[in-house]
């Protein structure tokens, strides 16, 4: 039961993250920078969490717990946003996508060499459809050197991200991390947002935008995030997160009415294979336990 629960809070972050896209494009059409938006995105989201967890009277991290929620904050959530955009700049959104849902096969081999995780067939086998997969949605294109390498730093933070994730979650709650990871956030983001300029919302629709970015495409996804992230460990957390592309691909269809293709739909089709063959192999590993004990 638990992994199952696991899988679909991975779902559901998954699907709230692929809101992420849109809600961004809507506010940039109404004269806001990413400085700006993703302070205001990060500090509601942490005021947010801060009425919860009061609410809930859990006791703040302390030690060095909090410092590693600080890292994953200032330095993950920030890092791997900044070269996501910068990235956007020297290369094609596709090939950008693309390169950042490397990410699964980064935290796959991080986590057979740091956490020790087990190496099943079935987990690589998903990963390579997922991964063809996520190239056939996003139609990659070209680009320079340094926007690739971006990228790829991108994948890479945020895979250190979830490892760092995984040990940590297992001293805290979702809403507890939560709150750290946004405010540290929040705060790197508003430094720079000074430098930057202050660029707020200019009409009653952004400022609805915003509500959407921080509650659909931030709380909601984090903290379901972190939570299964818990439950399932990294690499399906990783794996069950290519679930993301699809979301945003048919959400901008049907939004902005962008045609959908025929070979990103079969790419969308590839991941959810994907995401069925790591489902069933968990549940199949759920099965044997249970079974092997009751002939004990």
């Amino acid at each position: 039961m638990k992994q199952l629960t696991g899988i679909l809070l991975i779902a559901i972050s998954a699907a709230s993250f692929g809101t992420l896209a849109i809600f961004g494009r809507f506010l940039y059409a109404d004269g806001m920078d990413t400085f700006t938006m993703l302070f205001l995105r990060f500090g509601f989201a942490a005021l947010l969490m801060l009425v919860i967890q009061l609410s809930r009277r859990e006791k703040f991290p302390r030690g060095k717990i909090l410092l590693q929620l600080i890292g994953m904050g200032a330095l993950g959530y920030v890092g791997q946003s900044f070269s996501y955009l910068t990235a956007i700049r020297y290369a094609s959104a596709g090939l950008v996508a693309l390169l950042l849902y490397l990410y699964p096969m980064f935290v796959f081999i991080l986590s057979v060499i740091v956490l020790h995780e087990r190496a099943t067939w079935i987990k690589i086998v998903a990963i390579i459809i997922a991964l063809v997969g996520t190239a056939l949605t996003v139609d990659p294109a070209g680009g320079q050197l340094s926007g690739i390498l971006l990228a790829i730093a991108a994948a890479l933070i945020y895979s250190i991200y979830i490892i760092v994730g995984t040990d940590v979650m297992k001293h805290v709650s979702a809403v507890q991390s939560s709150l750290v990871i946004f405010a540290a956030a929040g705060m790197v983001y508003g430094i720079l947002m000074v430098f930057n300029g202050v660029h707020l919302p200019s009409t009653n629709s952004g400022w609805i935008n915003i509500f959407g970015i921080v509650l659909v495409a931030t709380v909601i996804p984090v903290v379901a995030f972190l939570a299964g992230l818990e439950r399932i460990g990294p690499t399906n957390a990783a794996m069950l997160s290519t679930l993301e592309p699809v979301v945003t691909v048919l959400l901008a269809a049907w939004i902005f009415g962008e045609r959908l293709q025929s070979i990103a739909l079969f790419g969308g089709s590839m991941i959810l294979i994907a995401v069925i063959m790591l489902t069933r192999g968990e549940a199949s590993e759920i099965q044997e336990p249970a079974q092997k004990g009751s002939f004990s």
